[in-house]
């Protein structure tokens, strides 16, 4: 017994060091990026590798956020997180109640073609002939309108939509409710938690658009953050970033793509703490049915 109590002891020893190596490996880059981002420019040029700091400053971020091409790119990926996630919401929940409706006749054809969709993938060249078909070449709606659904996401709002009770359709429809307001007055509003979990989803997948927007954007003030960042990290010097009315010198190269991930990973570090609780919750609500 003595035995195995020690051992016991030092597998959780090793586990616990192994894991935090692990931990620590993991954590460097992107706390090297962090530092270096807010590392005196003067510092940096002179030693090159920073792990800590003498001297803190913000220049490279106050520069970086004046130049018009990444404000323009933080707009443009805003614009998608924001109204892309309500209108996929929209879609998906509206589809998925429907589905979920028993007095929905052709609810088992739809089912079957949604469910095609998920095993059978049509590719990049038919989704880039139906996005030129519909004029959407160069236009940001191009990044939203093709993804406002997926199948996936809606057999899980439909899971979630067939656990709520069937006695509050009935008794919305017995008190005069058409279908369309019963889905938004009521269940919408008990649909909150997955309604969370799935807004999360489709908001970091429309922050982080990055190859539909080298397909179908050709104008680089139509830009992401993920394009520009991208641009950015494989040559600076093909990027305008170049602030008017700048009275100090420019920052080191490498010092303006630190900040610039860091400003583009920070939105979905501070909303996710708030919505963690509502995206559990919705999640396991929408997956698991009974």
């Amino acid at each position: 017994m003595h035995r195995m109590k020690w051992s016991e002891r030092i597998g959780q020893s090793l586990n616990v060091v192994t894991l935090g190596l692990l931990a620590v490996v993991m954590f460097f880059p992107l706390y090297y990026v962090f530092v270096v981002s807010f590392t005196d420019p003067g510092e940096y040029l002179q030693k090159k590798i920073v792990l800590f700091p003498e001297r803190w400053s913000v220049e490279a971020y106050t520069y970086l956020l004046s130049t018009p091409a990444f404000a323009r790119s933080l707009g443009n990926s805003a614009f998608l997180a924001t109204v892309g996630t309500l209108c996929s919401l929209a879609v998906s929940s509206s589809l998925a109640y429907a589905l979920s409706q028993k007095r929905f006749h052709f609810r088992k054809i739809l089912m079957f073609l949604i469910v095609l969709t998920i095993l059978f993938s049509p590719g990049i060249i038919p989704n880039y002939l139906l996005v030129r078909e519909l004029g959407l070449i160069n236009n940001i709606w191009a990044l939203i309108l093709p993804a406002l659904a997926n199948g996936w996401t809606v057999l899980l709002m439909k899971n979630f939509f067939d656990s709520l009770p069937a006695e509050i359709s009935e008794a919305a429809s017995m008190d005069g409710c058409s279908a369309i307001r019963t889905w938004y007055t009521i269940v919408l509003p008990l649909s909150m938690p997955a309604l969370a979990a799935f807004g999360l989803f489709f908001a970091v997948g429309y922050w982080n658009q990055f190859f539909a927007a080298l397909l179908y954007l050709n104008d680089s003030a139509k830009w992401p953050i993920q394009v520009l960042l991208q641009n950015m990290l494989l040559n600076a010097s093909n990027i305008d970033l170049v602030a008017p009315g700048q009275q100090v010198e420019t920052p080191p190269t490498e010092m303006l793509k630190m900040a610039a991930i860091i400003v583009a990973i920070l939105p979905v570090l501070v909303v996710y703490p708030f919505i963690q609780k509502h995206f559990a919750k919705g999640a396991l609500i929408g997956s698991v049915k009974g």
